[in-house]
């Protein structure tokens, strides 16, 4: 799998989350909000990995 396909995958993960956390909060539910916080979290950590290795492949 190429670095930007992983980018953005990462990318389209964190906006499920924000989608998750945002239904979470219309709804008042508390677990859905942090399902969704915490699949942000995991999914700015794969697309920071994912910059760090296309980084590191171009020098």
């Amino acid at each position: 799998m190429g670095k930007s396909t992983d980018i953005a995958r990462a990318k389209a993960r964190r906006l499920k989350g924000m989608i998750k956390e945002s239904d979470g909060i219309a709804l008042e539910d508390e677990r859905l909000k942090a399902e969704g916080r915490k699949e942000q979290a995991e999914a700015r950590r794969e697309e920071a990995l994912a910059r760090a290795a296309r980084g590191a492949s171009h020098h």
